[in-house]
């Protein structure tokens, strides 16, 4: 039985409803999704499906959260509260140890500062708290000479340049977030779910893979203390499984900038909206020239961690690069293991937000973006 589709497009944008009805005859009978779309601040696709799901149902956004860390490290470059060529510990003095004292903020937040995990990795529980993470980083020696090359640091990225927004503002990088980015625009994106709100959040559900998936799988190259294991803690004893964490309510609580967010798709659109774009007689929240600082390809080429082809912005994946490459150029954004995707295109003045409560195989945004966000752009282009 096909699911009903919910939710509506503005004139224009009927095709991006009929890739999204044909998504969903596709997938699984238990397939539950959001995507939302706005073109120059003004919402044009809003649609939803699956069973018990509604436009304001929360999903787990794993890595989508980098996105709004990021933003809120992008208004403080902005605001000069930072400054991204001084040296980190400037900010945070005790990060000197163990050789890492004339890393840049700038190299930081492109991933190039080597410091991806712990020898020893964290407990599930360290993991929930950003502090704790920054403090056990500060003392470990980077996997890499910082700054001459680049990996993707999954789960400490957000506690890294956070620890450094707290040095420099006596907030955390969730309440800067909260109070600037969140509360005015309403969006439903929390880094720190409030416990009133835990009824509209949906349970992440555990990718199931195809028997020739998992052989994909089976063939990739593992080990117990390899970067990769490193970066995404699962060299400890008894790792977490990325479902649970996102299931958790301590890291829903607290929000952990790297991975621990929780949106529904109008909320990740609404962010990139609000990044560009007048909203609601809002002015966009970042000027043209930190648009085109934070799109700018800060690391490209072979990342260390992911063993694959990347780049990356000021924080942000270059979304044009990294995913679809029709993009203009200095599109922004991030996706998350769940499946999730959402960035921002200056150039078409498109924002884009998808969400899905299975996760995809194989991690990283869901293989339907590519033809979702192809749809929704070339709407865009013709609106």
């Amino acid at each position: 039985m096909t699911q009903e589709i919910h939710g509506s497009v503005a004139d224009g944008f009927e095709a991006v409803r009929e890739e999204f009805a044909a998504l969903v005859a596709s997938e699984r009978p238990d397939y539950e999704g959001q995507l939302c779309a706005y073109v120059h601040g003004r919402r044009v696709v809003d649609l939803w499906a699956g069973d018990g799901a509604d436009a304001q149902s929360l999903y787990g956004v794993f890595s989508s959260t980098k996105g709004a860390a990021h933003l809120v490290v992008a208004l403080l470059m902005q605001d000069g509260t930072l400054e991204p060529d001084r040296k980190v510990t400037y900010y945070w003095p005790e990060f000197a140890a163990e050789g890492k004292g004339t890393l840049t903020l700038r190299d930081l937040v492109a991933h190039r500062a080597g410091l991806v995990g712990l020898d020893s990795g964290f407990t599930a529980q360290e993991l929930t708290d950003d502090r704790v993470v920054a403090e056990r980083l500060a003392d470990q020696r980077p996997f890499w000479r910082p700054g001459t090359a680049f990996g993707y640091h999954a789960l400490v990225i957000g506690a890294l340049t956070g620890e450094v927004v707290r040095r420099a503002t006596g907030h955390t990088l969730q309440e800067v977030y909260e109070e600037r980015v969140r509360a005015p625009y309403g969006l439903d994106f929390f880094l720190g779910l409030p416990a009133a709100l835990e009824p509209r959040f949906r349970s992440v559900q555990p990718m199931a893979p195809t028997a020739t998936q998992q052989a994909l799988l089976d063939l990739a190259p593992t080990g117990p203390h390899t970067l990769a294991s490193i970066a995404f803690n699962q060299h400890v004893p008894d790792p977490v499984d990325i479902a649970d964490y996102a299931n958790s309510r301590a890291v829903r609580a607290k929000g952990p900038a790297s991975a621990g967010g929780v949106a529904a798709a109008r909320g990740l659109a609404g962010m990139y909206a609000a990044a560009i774009s007048e909203v609601d007689g809002r002015p966009p929240l970042l000027k043209p020239d930190t648009v085109a600082e934070v799109g700018q390809i800060h690391s490209v080429g072979y990342d260390l961690v992911a063993r694959a082809h990347k780049s990356y912005g000021l924080g942000f994946q270059a979304t044009a690069d990294t995913w679809h490459p029709f993009l203009g150029a200095g599109s922004f954004g991030h996706s998350g293991a769940g499946g999730s995707q959402a960035f921002a295109d200056p150039r078409s003045g498109l924002a884009y937000g998808y969400t899905r409560r299975r996760m995809a195989f194989p991690g990283g945004a869901a293989p339907e973006n590519e033809r979702l966000v192809s749809a929704v752009h070339k709407a865009a282009l013709a609106a």
